[in-house]
């Protein structure tokens, strides 16, 4: 008579949850522009980022007017390059900076 033993493992299967960060957010910030009319910095500020209304817009530029800097939006950094880009392409004066 033969005898076949069986080993029987337990595989414990671990539940590990994946946790994602969001992107780190970035500043988009216009710049005192001496040179231009204030209606062509709306109109670029409008065209530039879509998601800004005319009043948004003018207070983004009457912000940078008064204080030397107006925040456009806040974003991830790829499309907050793209804006600040596309805002100097127009003549305008545009930086980013971590939104921390």
């Amino acid at each position: 008579m033969r005898v076949f033993s069986v080993a029987v493992e337990t595989i414990e299967k671990s539940t590990t949850a994946v946790v994602r960060k969001p992107a780190p957010q970035y500043r988009v910030l216009l710049h005192n522009d001496p040179f231009n009319s204030m209606e062509y910095v709306v109109q670029i500020l409008m065209q530039t980022v879509p998601m800004l209304s005319q009043p948004q817009a003018v207070n983004v530029m009457m912000e940078a007017h008064t204080n030397g800097f107006g925040l456009v939006i806040t974003c991830a950094m790829e499309p907050a390059e793209f804006y600040s880009e596309m805002l100097k392409t127009h003549g305008l004066d545009s930086s980013i900076e971590p939104a921390d």
